[in-house]
């Protein structure tokens, strides 16, 4: 996760190595992104989120988690997730690709990427975190 200085620089990006983009603001002020503006060099896939507690981000939870796990199964390829300050939409989006596909639980989850950088979702998102966590934790019970 990285904030947009980072993601609207294309410079930047391609030095990083980075070669897929998910964009957890598309569409929204200053954060450009979108297939023209990085390239025929990086895959982009853009989530239209606002950083609202009141934004149903757990729509796109598994999407972007297999999106995840698809280009980090990939030898040689990066992905760069990022929204507009890099610590609420891109980080419950992190967040929910190592529940779904590294099995861990959201306060294990938090802890790991905490490890790396400082990461505040905001109240809405927790609370479907909170909620993908029960039912991650439900169907592994079976």
């Amino acid at each position: 996760m990285i904030c947009r200085s980072v993601a609207n620089d294309r410079f930047s990006v391609w030095k990083l190595g980075i070669t897929h983009v998910l964009n957890a603001a598309h569409g929204k002020m200053h954060c450009q992104g979108s297939h023209e503006f990085y390239g025929s060099t990086v895959e982009y896939y853009g989530v239209p989120a606002d950083d609202s507690p009141s934004f149903n981000l757990s729509v796109y939870f598994h999407a972007c988690a297999d999106y995840i796990k698809e280009v980090l199964s990939s030898p040689g390829e990066r992905v760069l997730v990022h929204c507009a300050v890099g610590v609420s939409r891109s980080a419950s989006l992190v967040l929910a690709y190592l529940m779904i596909h590294q099995h861990l639980s959201l306060l294990d989850a938090i802890k790991a990427v905490k490890q790396h950088r400082w990461i505040f979702p905001n109240r809405g998102f927790l609370k479907q975190l909170r909620a993908l966590d029960a039912s991650l934790r439900r169907t592994e019970r079976r």
